[in-house]
């Protein structure tokens, strides 16, 4: 049934709006995508369609709650749904496509086709883009019989998209500004920050759509929804476009201060001023998206296949959503991540250390921006271990530390190596020279305890406590080099010699306390074992000489040889893999065939997982299923082979 009343029918202004790029059908994605990214904002405005057609069920934020979002398309008086569950034929879905920054669908409406795109222009180089809360939904009709037909479209948002739970009560207003009309919706009790951790939706602020006033019908109806109407006129062709977004005020509670979000740090600004600036940006945003998305495509199928190219590409959007931009109040910046379905940690250190390859490779500013909390922790004198936090908080709360417990070598070496990369994608040592006793202090930690670590717990704590882990002590030995190469950058060459020395007798001694014949174990103690040695990659990426190249090689053909169906497991104690660390233990391989060769197991878990939910990067390699984890910033860590 049609909710709107009909509006007189006005054909749409030429050149009001133009239309997002649908993908010509040799450039879209093979892959089905277990979820397509809809909306990416933040760690809460985070929504995806989990099913094959968009019109099979509602979109669901990350948790997989409903947020409503429905789609009708009437031509010639007869309503198509093409998006969500709810009233009206259903269209016909042509095809899904999930890029870099956009998502595009096609659909049948009778005579007419329907193209659909999803925008979240997250273009790493500019911080006002990846902090303005706003994305775009473009449309585009066009007869497929060469005759007019008299089209309009209609979007329907719950306000659930702006609360917890469902019961929580709400308020939805309509306002005009300029050229838009905005809808929003919000929680009659505004607290913020009242709530924190990982199964959590924000319900605080509000959600808003936005469009153009010009042949728009937009009110709140009966129920609370969000509607908003646009008559095409009787057309062979038409296109435009509506805005969604979200103002959360307050973005993250820091160490007792608390941060608005980055495109409004100085409090001086609204958020009508930011849908006037995404209006006014439309097209100029549709053009570097549709680059950005065939470069990365190109770069990517050129460093590793069409089929690495396309996990990259639905890696995008997931890892930097996954995390908030503010500035802190000495004024760096702060990409804060909220560790989706674990614990809710917010500046996880090593979710930061797998997600890196993303931002060092797009913007190293960012890199530094995911781990000036961290320091900030130490340097302050909250935190006064020989090593790292885990975390600093749980999202939104960045207060200290609240995992149970600390992972020593781990965090001291994902920091150092960090850091060493930052230098090395800047060309500068000024970031290891800002935190160079910090650095000292980690660094004399590993040299005394890394070789031959201790019980403790490294990045994959999901498979418990172990000792004498030996990939572990790969990435102690790895910091060491970097905390050397470092001190080289900066001219402190006794520094240099000292650890760069240590760092290569340490590597000697490593291959023999692991070598088992034909490949290298798991722990030293353990013969018959083997893991995947993904934190050697640093040492082939930062070209630190300390593993010879017959050590990666060894690796690989054991790899070669030891995969299921659906990738490389992450030792021999499991059938469980992490997908982030398949990439980079691929990454060893010296030639493109055994790249592929480790990479094409995972493109087809994703492709035929039943777990429809954004990437999991903890699955089963012997079944379509994954064993935890969704949604989570870690995914940046596929672009490790384009670094």
């Amino acid at each position: 049934m049609i909710r709107f009343l009909t509006l007189a029918l006005i054909t749409l202004a030429a050149g009001v709006s133009a239309p997002a790029t649908a993908p010509a059908d040799a450039s879209r994605n093979a892959m089905r995508a277990p979820a397509y990214p809809l909306v990416t904002i933040d760690p809460y405005t985070n929504v995806w369609s989990m099913a094959d057609h968009l019109y099979d069920d509602d979109v669901r934020h990350w948790t997989e709650v409903a947020f409503p979002l429905r789609g009708w398309l009437t031509v010639d008086g007869v309503e198509y749904r093409f998006m969500g569950a709810g009233e009206g034929t259903a269209a016909v879905q042509l095809y899904a496509d999930a890029q870099a920054t956009r998502t595009h669908y096609g659909f049948t409406c009778g005579p007419v086709e329907l193209s659909l795109t999803f925008t979240a222009p997250l273009l790493l180089d500019n911080p006002e883009l990846i902090s303005r809360p706003v994305n775009y939904i473009s449309y585009g009709v066009k007869a497929t019989d060469g005759k007019k037909h008299v089209v309009a479209i209609r979007f329907e948002a719950s306000p659930l998209w702006a609360v917890n739970t469902p019961e929580q009560e709400t308020v939805s207003e309509k306002s005009e500004s300029g050229k838009l009309v905005l809808l929003r919706a919000g929680t009659k009790e505004q607290n913020h920050f009242s709530r924190k951790g990982d199964d959590v939706r924000i319900d605080w602020g509000y959600f808003y759509l936005a469009a153009d006033k010009k042949n728009t019908a937009a009110e709140v109806l009966p129920d609370g929804m969000l509607g908003i109407s646009r008559n095409l006129g009787s057309r062979r062709t038409a296109a435009g476009f509506i805005m969604i977004g979200y103002d959360d005020v307050y973005s993250i509670r820091y160490f007792g201060e608390k941060l608005r979000p980055y495109w409004n740090r100085s409090g001086n600004r609204t958020i009508a001023d930011e849908f006037a600036v995404a209006r006014k940006d439309y097209k100029r945003l549709m053009k570097r998206c549709d680059k950005f998305d065939r470069e990365l495509i190109a770069d990517a199928t050129a460093a590793g296949g069409r089929k690495y190219a396309e996990l990259c590409a639905l890696s995008y959007r997931q890892s930097i959503c996954a995390q908030k931009l503010v500035q802190a109040p000495d004024g760096k910046l702060l990409l804060l991540s909220k560790e989706n379905n674990s614990n809710g940690s917010i500046g996880t250190v090593d979710i930061s250390y797998p997600a890196a390859p993303l931002y060092l490779k797009y913007n190293p500013k960012m890199s530094e921006a995911m781990i000036n909390a961290n320091y900030y922790y130490s340097e302050s004198g909250r935190w006064t271990k020989p090593f790292p936090a885990h975390d600093v908080g749980t999202y939104p709360m960045a207060e200290g530390q609240t995992y149970p417990g600390d992972m020593p070598v781990e965090e001291a070496g994902n920091m150092i190596i960090l850091t060493a990369a930052i230098c090395h994608f800047e060309k500068s040592g000024d970031y290891a020279a800002k935190h160079w006793e910090t650095l000292s202090i980690w660094a004399e930690y590993l040299r005394t305890f890394g070789l031959d670590p201790e019980n403790q717990l490294c990045t994959d704590d999901f498979a418990g406590h172990f000792a004498h882990n030996a990939n572990l002590s790969i990435k102690a030995i790895v910091a060491l080099a970097c905390y050397g190469r470092m001190a080289q950058t900066l001219g402190k060459a006794d520094i240099d010699s000292e650890y760069t020395a240590a760092a290569r007798e340490m590597a000697s001694q490593w291959i023999q306390m692991a070598s088992d014949g034909d490949h290298y174990r798991l722990t030293f103690d353990k013969p018959g074992t083997w893991s995947q040695k993904y934190n050697m990659v640093w040492d082939k990426i930062l070209d630190l000489g300390l593993f010879p190249k017959e050590v990666r090689a060894t690796e690989t053909a054991w790899y070669l040889n030891h995969q299921n169906a659906y990738g490389l497991p992450l030792d021999n104690r499991e059938m469980y893999t992490k997908s982030d660390w398949i990439v980079w233990t691929a990454t060893l391989a010296d030639n493109p065939e055994d790249f592929e060769a480790l990479i094409s197991p995972m493109w087809r878990f994703y492709n035929e997982t039943r777990d429809r939910v954004p990437m999991s990067d903890w699955y089963f390699t012997h079944a379509p299923h994954r064993r935890g984890f969704k949604a989570r910033a870690v995914v940046g860590g596929h672009f490790i082979k384009l670094l």
